[in-house]
């Protein structure tokens, strides 16, 4: 008889939410025809804090180190041909969610990384920016990707070795577009799974200071660490363009953008890992080429 396949769980958790992550972590241990081995990242907090459930590890980082670093930190914790990334206010409605998720991949060997269709469980409209396409159409319908709403992501382990992971540099935003890109660069696809489903409450984000800089510092990193040197100026020109028609409409943020955005060129992100012009190929044939 075949053993159920093994998924390596990374729950990161701030701590600030302990009603939410014992839901998400219950619809993990309910899974059902998978092994899991699951690890809490504590990211700033101590996780073991509280109740854990035997069999499950925690991981406490005694600072808030991000989120994609937070993720990294619990990725060698866990062991399993699968590695499935959930957020503490995320969670799986189906306890077949991961062995779905795993027969996609088994029916389609292209595929190197899944989202699932975002959901709120009280019925809310699933906003536009959760489905990770340029035309959003119908949720439910499934396609590649090359992006990635990150609360919620299941890869192959060899394939998430391969792409050295989340990008640690980012703290927070883009970090979802670095790993679909290099998921791509793989000779995979990063796909989105409309038939699979996560629940997560709709919550419009914060937009501060913070926020601005960061989206904007990180989209020049983006392409400085990941894009063919010709087409870095096109992608952050285009995306520069974008944000002074935004402004123009609503001048929040508009400083802390622009702060960001000059940080993104003066400082160095490391890490780069130019994109094949194969691959920039592939993902324009798909759709969407990695210049908007």
């Amino acid at each position: 008889m075949p053993q159920p396949p093994r998924v390596g769980v990374v729950l990161l958790t701030q701590g600030t939410r302990p009603v939410d992550l014992d839901r998400a972590l219950a619809s993990v241990l309910a899974q059902r025809a998978v092994e899991i081995d699951v690890v809490i990242v504590g990211n700033g907090c101590d996780p073991a804090s509280g109740p854990v459930p035997e069999g499950v590890r925690t991981l406490a980082l005694p600072t808030n180190v991000g989120i994609p670093a937070g993720r990294n930190a619990g990725a060698p914790v866990v062991s399993g041909e699968w590695i499935f990334f959930l957020d503490d206010d995320a969670s799986l409605p189906s306890p077949e969610f991961l062995v779905d998720a795993i027969a996609l991949v088994g029916a389609d060997p292209r595929i190197g990384m899944i989202q699932p269709r975002v959901v709120d469980p009280t019925g809310a409209t699933t906003p536009r920016r959760w489905i990770p396409r340029i035309r959003k159409g119908d949720p439910s319908r499934s396609s590649p990707m090359m992006t990635a709403w990150e609360g919620a992501v299941l890869l192959p382990r060899t394939v998430f070795d391969v792409t050295g992971g989340w990008g640690d540099p980012y703290f927070y935003a883009h970090e979802g577009i670095e790993l679909a890109w290099r998921v791509w660069d793989t000779g995979r696809i990063a796909w989105y799974a409309g038939e699979l489903e996560a629940a997560h409450p709709v919550i419009e984000p914060t937009r501060h200071d913070d926020f601005y800089r960061l989206t904007a510092r990180n989209r020049v990193w983006l392409a400085r660490r990941n894009l063919p040197a010709v087409l870095t100026p096109l992608y952050t020109g285009a995306w520069l363009a974008i944000q002074v028609l935004r402004f123009a409409r609503d001048s929040r943020g508009r400083a802390a953008w622009f702060a960001g955005w000059r940080e993104g060129w003066r400082t160095d992100p490391g890490g780069r890992h130019r994109m094949r012009w194969r691959t920039v190929l592939r993902m324009a044939r798909a759709g969407r080429p990695p210049i908007v």
